[in-house]
């Protein structure tokens, strides 16, 4: 495996921009025959942008969280699917950057440039909430670890090189082990079916028993032990992904009234694009948008803020401008993409044409973590100062 090392943050934009182009082309089609996007995932390989977050003295770009944040804004205007699946890899490079040691971060970040891909295998059903992790890594006698457990929504674990999966060991602490994709005992099964973001492959993990050894297993527990950004970090790229839909869809709602829609009879105008009642409407889901785009670079401003000098406080204020932009951006994709229809007319509805992707594409993302939950914190750290708690989800 080979890929393309990215010097700087102006060439993964430039590349981010270039294959989100690319990918714009077939992602209907993809969408309508759930065309599992392999191919596109080579070339997002191939390209380096899966490695811009290697630090610089291991080789990468170490890009900022801006950058990072853009990047996964301009891939998911054009595919929000193909913009998902990565969205837990560079979740997982953190982890490693973070609690990796020496040797491990030499080991996977060779990997990552070399274009590995990390998928994910965390959430599970049928459990109390999303952080009871029943899946467990018992120590061996030698020093490695059986891993047992059912993974489920486990998005880009299909199409990985490595399988990063959360469990406890027998202390209860929360771990990360690093599997590789054809470890004996590993079964990923294509059983997805969402009804938006169909191409995510986002299935079931299996474990029996997977052995895994001592340095492929990391210490999660131990990031959220003092001020931290992983949880920063991963919603910002969520809200990135939910902002990327609704600017996808405003441009196919204009696109599709400039070229398709006719003029309501009683405007007197001659095409639809004249309208002054679709102009307005047009006016104030732009609004809405960039609103979304503004939040979303302050956001990633307060994280490489903090990143820069890493403090309780500077970790509080990145989160909470992280959930800001996170709500915003929430509703601004269902609401954009659901707009188009009203802007674009009766036909817009036809099934064969699939614009409706881009509203299943945002209810589905927008389902990951609620948003009322984002504007409880917000609510306690404006009103009573009440710093966030440190987790993943926030």
């Amino acid at each position: 495996m080979a890929a393309h090392i990215i010097a700087d943050d102006a060439e993964a934009l430039a590349v981010a921009a270039s294959l989100a182009e690319e990918f714009r082309t077939d992602a209907s089609v993809r969408d309508i025959e759930r065309r599992l996007p392999r191919a596109e995932l080579d070339r997002l390989s191939a390209s380096g942008l899966l490695a811009v977050t290697v630090p610089a003295e291991h080789g990468g770009a170490d890009v900022s969280a801006r950058t990072l944040s853009e990047i996964f804004r301009l891939l998911a205007a054009a595919d929000a699917s193909l913009a998902q699946i990565p969205q837990s890899h560079f979740a997982y490079v953190n982890v490693i950057r973070r609690q990796g040691t020496e040797e491990q971060r030499k080991f996977f970040f060779a990997e990552l440039l070399s274009g590995a891909r990390l998928g994910n295998a965390q959430s599970e059903a049928g459990t109390k909430h999303v952080q009871d992790i029943r899946t467990r890594l018992e120590l061996r006698p030698d020093g490695s670890y059986d891993l047992t457990g059912v993974k489920h929504y486990s998005t880009g674990a299909l199409f990985a090189h490595w399988i990063p999966v959360l469990a406890r060991t027998d202390d209860d602490a929360l771990h990360v082990a690093y599997v590789p994709h054809d470890a004996p005992g590993l079964t990923v099964v294509d059983d997805w079916d969402g009804l938006g973001q169909r191409t995510t492959a986002s299935g079931t993990v299996r474990l029996e028993s997977v052995r895994v050894p001592a340095d492929r297993v990391l210490p999660h527990h131990l990031t959220f032990q003092g001020p931290q950004l992983h949880g920063a970090v991963a919603q910002l790229l969520h809200a990135a992904i939910d902002t990327g839909i609704a600017a996808g869809a405003l441009t196919e709602a204009a696109l599709f009234v400039r070229t398709k829609s006719r003029p309501w009879f009683e405007s007197g105008v001659d095409t639809a694009a004249e309208d002054p009642l679709l102009i307005q409407q047009f006016g104030e889901l732009a609004v809405q948008v960039r609103a979304s785009e503004a939040l979303l670079g302050d956001a990633a401003r307060a994280v490489d803020a903090a990143h820069a000098d890493l403090t309780d406080e500077t970790a509080a204020e990145a989160s909470i401008s992280v959930a800001t932009a996170k709500v915003v951006a929430a509703r601004t994709a269902v609401e954009v993409a659901g707009a188009l229809f009203e802007v674009s007319g009766t036909r817009s509805a036809l099934n064969s044409l699939n614009l409706h992707r881009h509203w299943r594409d945002a209810r589905t993302h927008t389902l990951h973590d609620p948003v009322r939950w984002k504007i409880q914190h917000i609510g306690r750290y404006v009103l009573n100062d009440t710093r966030p708690p440190r987790h993943g989800l926030l």
